[in-house]
């Protein structure tokens, strides 16, 4: 069993979490050192329990959780994907090609669906959750993170600048949702778990000085958006992906280095600071136990 426990806590940098969220789990990717490959930690949202829960020599990233919140599923960058135990035992290997990510559980943890490059594409598969059975979905578009929805009956995937909710035994598109994406950086785009709101990188007017030949360089944010409307509001500047709370009404998210906890509808902010390691990444959604 692998635990790795650091030799001190994080500090809460603000009076307290949202109310509305329980004391869970949060798994993160995260570097030690700055020759290291980033590894996943978990840390509680009360700010205490910071441990590192993988070791090795290629990166380990995009974390989701099973149903049960006791079992994670990661992609190892060149390796494949991997499952294990939330203590970081058990693991073990589900898949052998070293480009497959974003693995997502069904709500009735009996499949994960992952994206697999074909050709030119990024193609959505699913799974058993011991790595056999491996199918494509033929009829699903180029498809970004999957997403199950509550009931196990669709896969929301963003695609082609929006997100497209797909039939899980075919792929085939059911429904096209009107919140619009960047096309080039909302791959990683996740969703509430009631479906009401998704969570995206987006582009943001640019400033500062022409540093890019003739113009300033491309900058980004994290924004939600209604599924209902597509009404979107910005979260924060130059920050990462982000994971939903299991209620919804709260995200988080990389932020200069730290964990910050966002409160979708009054824009509170609330930041995890570990001090200087281990340093968070921001590539792909911290996963909060269910």
């Amino acid at each position: 069993m692998l635990v790795v426990v650091m030799a001190t806590g994080a500090v809460v940098a603000s009076a307290a979490l949202p109310a509305t969220s329980q004391t869970r789990w949060i798994v993160f990717a995260a570097r030690h050192g700055a020759t290291d490959q980033p590894q996943l930690y978990r840390i509680q949202t009360d700010g205490t329990g910071l441990q590192k829960i993988t070791e090795g020599a290629d990166a380990a990233t995009q974390p989701a959780f099973a149903p049960n919140g006791q079992q994670l599923a990661f992609s190892r960058l060149g390796s494949g994907i991997y499952k294990m135990n939330l203590d970081g035992s058990g693991l073990k290997r589900l898949t052998k090609n070293g480009r497959d990510g974003y693995p997502a559980w069904s709500p009735n943890g009996r499949l994960i669906a992952f994206n697999r490059i074909t050709g030119k594409d990024w193609s959505l598969f699913v799974m058993n959750t011991s790595g056999g059975a491996v199918r494509r979905l033929k009829l699903a578009p180029s498809a970004g993170r999957p997403t199950w929805t509550r009931d196990g009956k669709s896969i929301f995937i963003p695609s082609g600048g929006a997100m497209i909710r797909v039939d899980p035994r075919t792929g085939r598109a059911v429904k096209r949702y009107r919140a619009r994406l960047d096309l080039s950086v909302s791959q990683g785009a996740t969703v509430a778990p009631d479906g009401s709101n998704f969570a995206f990188i987006g582009s943001r007017p640019p400033n500062g000085p022409e540093d890019c030949g003739e113009s300033p360089c491309p900058q980004f944010a994290l924004y939600a958006a209604s599924a209902k409307t597509g009404h979107r509001i910005k979260i924060a500047n130059d920050a990462g992906p982000a994971g939903f709370s299991p209620d919804g009404k709260t995200v988080v998210y990389v932020a200069k280095f730290k964990l910050v906890f966002d409160v979708l509808k009054t824009g509170k902010k609330t930041t995890l600071d570990f001090g200087d390691t281990p340093v968070a990444q921001g590539d792909a959604a911290p996963a909060w136990q269910p």
